[in-house]
């Protein structure tokens, strides 16, 4: 059975920081995808970053530049440092797992594996 177990998240101001951990078990796959996503009140979820098994990573415009993602591969799991927080970042945070083709998407239909999200709030 895959868990995916999140952690994290939290208030944070404007220009603030923080760290978003996912930790991944019962992945049977050799070739993986691990994400992280995020749904704000009244809009669809959107990709923030994913990255395969071999620590290929992708950003979402949104994020790049003021986020960093790591994979320990020992552990199949996947941190987020989110930096330069703005309101717009403001919405529930979903970790997810998947089976990796040629390359890993930031399309949340291709994941088969969902975290219960944690919240993610930035107030000025």
């Amino acid at each position: 059975q895959v868990q995916l177990v999140e952690s994290g998240g939290g208030s944070v101001q404007v220009g603030g920081s923080l760290r978003l951990s996912c930790a991944a078990s019962g992945l049977s796959y050799n070739r993986y995808c691990l994400g992280w996503f995020r749904q704000a009140p009244g809009q669809e979820r959107e990709g923030v970053v994913v990255i395969d098994n071999e620590g290929h990573v992708d950003y979402d415009n949104s994020v790049a530049g003021r986020s960093t993602a790591s994979k320990d591969n020992a552990n199949v799991s996947l941190s987020l440092q989110l930096s330069g927080l703005k309101p717009e970042d403001t919405a529930i945070y979903y970790c997810a797992a998947g089976a990796r083709g040629n390359f890993c998407y930031l399309e949340s239909n291709l994941y088969s594996y969902w975290g219960q999200g944690t919240q993610v709030t930035v107030s000025s």
